[in-house]
């Protein structure tokens, strides 16, 4: 029984990984990634490993997989256009690689079949909840703890990032591309606030040199 489930289980996981290398739709190809996911957490439960399976679950075809898509429906990717390939070895590296992994694999196959079975082992407890729970809050308690700290510090660094990105210091001076500049801003001693002659600046480094910017200092603020 466990042979069947294993076969409908591998087959399903082959066939969504075979979709989503062949799906054009980036939306169809993260469902597909989708069914792998589950596929393999079908596997780990035959494999007596309920944890890691409900793990694969809520945080990979869950969490991680919603993320991908709304990343891809924000970007609005429809479809993806084909180009002409460059690169011609590709395809041949990689049946090349499939081969060596369908070797590999029939290899551990019929080794497996071929050793003897020792009748003395007793079923592990690893992989189910329990063990996990307790090696993770006893043995691994220290790493557990270090680990939350790094993820807390990098919260708060990416939000500090984030606030800090779109602001500028109080002495900085943007210069802007081609556009019609008042004359008081462009000499103060002729012109006035409420003259409505303007100056048209054709680029960046003509309006720069009409605020009186340097080269240096206009190329220190795009850096």
């Amino acid at each position: 029984m466990l042979a069947l489930l294993f076969i409908l289980f591998a087959g399903l996981a082959v066939g969504c990984a075979l979709s989503l290398v062949v799906q054009r739709n980036p939306l169809y190809s993260a469902i597909s990634l989708i069914g792998v996911f589950i596929s393999l957490a079908c596997l780990y439960v035959t494999l007596a490993a309920p944890f890691i399976a409900a793990v694969q679950v809520i945080v990979y075809a869950g969490a991680i997989m919603v993320l991908v898509v709304f990343v891809i429906m924000l970007l609005n990717v429809e479809q993806e256009e084909r180009r002409r390939g460059g690169l011609s070895f590709l395809v041949p590296g990689a049946v090349i690689l499939a081969a060596a992994l369908i070797a590999e694999v029939s290899f551990i196959l019929v080794s497996m079949q071929n050793s003897p079975v020792d009748q003395t082992i007793r079923p592990s407890n690893i992989g189910l909840t329990s063990s996990i729970g307790t090696a993770l809050f006893t043995h691994y308690l220290l790493p557990f703890e270090i680990t939350s700290i790094l993820l807390l510090m990098a919260i708060v660094g990416a939000m500090t990032l984030a606030r800090r990105g779109g602001l500028l210091p109080a002495d900085a001076r943007v210069v802007p591309g081609e556009q019609a500049l008042p004359l008081s801003l462009v000499d103060p001693a002729v012109g006035r606030l409420d003259d409505p002659v303007v100056v048209e600046a054709h680029g960046t480094h003509e309006a720069a040199r009409l605020l009186g910017v340097t080269e240096s200092e206009d190329q220190s603020e795009r850096e």
